[in-house]
């Protein structure tokens, strides 16, 4: 069969296990015993997220599958790949030593390995075997502290970069395609920099945006910058910033505005770049969302200001920046994204979803029903604490979100004038956009984190959503629940058109 493209081949820095191990002896001979004895475990974790593609998504290839067992058409013959079918379950904890099975051939432990066998030597093994030593890095990397207390304005950043796993279902959860071990180290938010951004000036003729003509620059990114367009013009460092978990953003340490800069990195699906759409959208969908919330207990985190530098008439993704308003805490509260929950100590989940579900899953559902899909997975939605009870919520990046103009017009709202791909007018379109990320990614992944009873936690939620009486209620209680299908994206033509993977809806038997 024909292999599909995946993507631009690896980057040539992008290193595996055995180079990452090399590197180490020389860069921080500290963290050797560290990385052996995590390498096991990370090898498990993504074989684990592999597996999980295999049971749910719609892969090149596919032919059949049942609960722990695919068939793929795989050249030159059938290849029927066996493994533990709770492996594959989204969420899953695994041991070291997980293994699949090749029916006729052997065990398989390392994920590149079952990659190669089923699609040939296409991009996404190098990105998986990356991704497989920098989630060993990470882990050999913990620091030994635990969360941070109300008060102090640099303690979002800091419960950030103690979320070592990344993406939970991508095998690609770790991937720095680009940077060679040094940089991971120095800027990859899991081992806890503080870096400065460069400020570059910008000719007024060159800059597309509302923000004034100073590029912030990653620092890893400033250098090729500069090499490349040299009326770029150094303009000295910011004050120490932290990178959040996106590696990109980072937040000052004194609590200031939040700075998402471009770095020409692929990690997980997408190079991470600021596009020109989201120079212009960003402060107008920040107006539209917070009129859309003024009566719900979410708070947008505006886009302020964003821009662009513009080479050959055209505003440049790679140099472009947003700054974003950062969170406004009353005393003894404390801001903590979706994604890094799983850290708390929950003393009562039923208790504790119970407020979840009211400041958060039927915010939304009404917030979709005004007309805005909120892409609100973990990384991107953050709850706020008072005595570890969640209280509300504050909403970041929009980017991600669609924006039905019918559902607007229908509540007195005239729709704004937005660049790019989030106008949308389809109801299962927007309700996929706010499903696989607020329920089959967030609420999956705290339910099984939490470790009680599923069906009841899974009703609490149903029962805050059923009570907005929103017209999308029977949709997103009935429908399929959907989960972004990962795997099969990164090795599609277009690896950023969006696919799904569609798993029974745990909230039916509560509709």
């Amino acid at each position: 069969m024909p292999r599909p493209s995946g993507s631009a081949p690896p980057h040539r820095h992008t290193a595996g296990p055995l180079r990452t191990r090399e590197e180490l002896a020389s860069l921080r001979p500290d963290l050797l015993d560290g990385y052996d004895a995590a390498l096991p475990g990370a090898r498990a974790s993504i074989l684990a997220r592999l597996l999980g593609a295999l049971d749910r998504e719609p892969l090149p290839g596919l032919l059949s599958r049942r609960p722990g067992e695919a068939t793929f058409a795989a050249a030159p013959t059938r290849v029927t790949v066996r493994y533990p079918a709770d492996a594959a379950r989204p969420f899953a904890r695994v041991a070291s030593g997980l293994t699949a099975t090749v029916v006729g051939g052997a065990q398989i432990a390392d994920p590149r390995e079952l990659v190669r066998l089923l699609w040939g030597d296409v991009p996404l093994a190098g990105e998986i075997d990356n991704s497989v030593a920098n989630l060993a890095l990470a882990r050999a990397h913990q620091p030994a502290q635990g969360l941070p207390g109300p008060g102090d304005p640099d303690a979002l950043g800091l419960i950030e970069q103690l979320v070592t796993d990344g993406h939970p279902l991508h095998p690609c959860c770790r991937t720095r395609g680009g940077m060679t071990v040094a940089d991971v180290l120095a800027y990859a938010p899991e081992h806890s920099p503080v870096i400065r951004l460069r400020r570059l000036r910008v000719p007024r003729d060159r800059w597309y945006g509302q923000a004034p003509p100073i590029l912030f620059a990653h620092p890893w990114q400033a250098d090729r910058l500069v090499a490349k367009h040299p009326w770029l013009v150094p303009d000295g460092e910011t004050d120490p910033v932290r990178p959040l978990m996106s590696l990109r953003t980072v937040a000052p340490l004194d609590g200031g505005p939040h700075i998402k800069t471009a770095v020409d990195v692929q990690m997980t699906s997408a190079v991470r770049t600021v596009s020109p759409a989201a120079v212009h959208n960003g402060p107008v969908l920040s107006r539209l969302l917070r009129r859309l919330t003024a009566d719900q207990p979410i708070e947008i985190l505006a886009e302020i200001a964003a821009g662009a530098v513009i080479v050959d008439g055209e505003p440049q993704r790679h140099l472009a920046h947003v700054l974003r308003e950062a969170p406004q805490l009353k005393p003894g509260e404390l801001a903590v994204p979706l994604a890094a929950v799983p850290l708390l100590t929950v003393q009562d989940p039923y208790e504790w979803m119970g407020l979840l579900a009211e400041v958060f899953f039927a915010p939304i559902t009404r917030v979709l029903a005004r007309g805005v899909a909120l892409e609100a997975h973990g990384q991107n939605a953050l709850v706020v604490l008072e005595d570890g009870r969640p209280t509300r919520m504050l909403y970041r990046d929009l980017g991600g979100v669609r924006v039905s103009a019918a559902r607007l017009r229908a509540i007195g709202i005239d729709p704004p004038r937005l660049h790019g791909d989030l106008p949308s007018d389809d109801p299962a379109e927007l309700r996929t956009k706010l499903a696989a990320a607020a329920f089959g990614t967030v609420a999956a992944e705290l339910i099984a984190a939490f470790g009680a009873d599923d069906d009841r936690l899974w009703g609490i939620i149903a029962r805050a959503v059923r009570a907005t009486g929103t017209e999308d209620v029977p949709h997103l209680l009935k429908d399929p629940l959907p989960v972004k299908a990962t795997t099969a994206m990164r090795l599609a033509t277009d690896p950023l058109d969006d696919r799904w993977a569609l798993l029974p809806n745990p909230m039916a038997d509560h509709a």
